[in-house]
């Protein structure tokens, strides 16, 4: 075998090895019938916010308001 094609024979495997490997892997994997996520989830940013109020804590503030305003009504 000439120089010239033992190069061409190695670029050849080289290049069915990176192919090979990029097939068989993949962001998510089966195992036991369960699809798993990719290692590097955790990583990732998040994609989705759930849209929520300005205040966080809403129903504790209507709490207070309505006893403020039962408190008051009370006074008078």
């Amino acid at each position: 075998m000439s120089s010239k094609s033992k190069q061409l024979l190695f670029k050849t495997c080289t290049v069915l090895a990176v192919v090979g490997l990029s097939a068989f892997t993949g962001c998510q994997s089966q195992i036991g019938g369960q699809t798993l996520p990719s290692p590097h989830y955790l990583t990732d940013d998040v994609q989705y916010f759930a849209p929520t109020g300005e205040m966080k804590l809403q129903r504790q503030a209507a709490v207070m308001q309505e006893y403020e305003a039962q408190r008051d009504a009370a006074s008078n």
